[in-house]
């Protein structure tokens, strides 16, 4: 998968930027039912749940890596910075599936 970055922000209407450090992980959910928004991405950390939902900047818009990713997706924070997050998209979640019935052995994917 070629490189996919994105821009977290709005990070400071839950626990702000200050529990983030570069590698850690976070998660992508689409939220098509969201009212204020139909590309809605919500962010979420592991111990932390949900950290924002706009997913915007110089990187992919919501808009642009809603239609990338299937129902959701992993990423890596590379840069924390004071207005938010710079990441990379790890892999969508039908390449997690993918490596999941590799390993099993239960299918044989591409």
């Amino acid at each position: 998968m070629e490189d996919i970055f994105f821009t977290v922000t709005g990070c400071n209407h839950y626990f702000g930027t200050e529990a983030f450090k570069p590698r850690m992980k976070v998660t992508l959910y689409k939220e098509p039912d969201n009212k204020y928004d139909k590309e809605a991405i919500r962010v979420e950390a592991r111990a932390l749940g949900k950290i924002a939902y706009t997913v915007l900047g110089e990187s992919h818009s919501a808009g642009r890596l809603y239609d990338l990713i299937d129902d959701g997706a992993t990423g890596r924070v590379l840069y924390v910075l004071p207005q938010g997050l710079v990441c990379e998209l790890e892999e969508t979640g039908f390449e997690k599936v993918k490596k999941i019935y590799k390993k099993t052995g239960i299918i044989n994917l591409p």
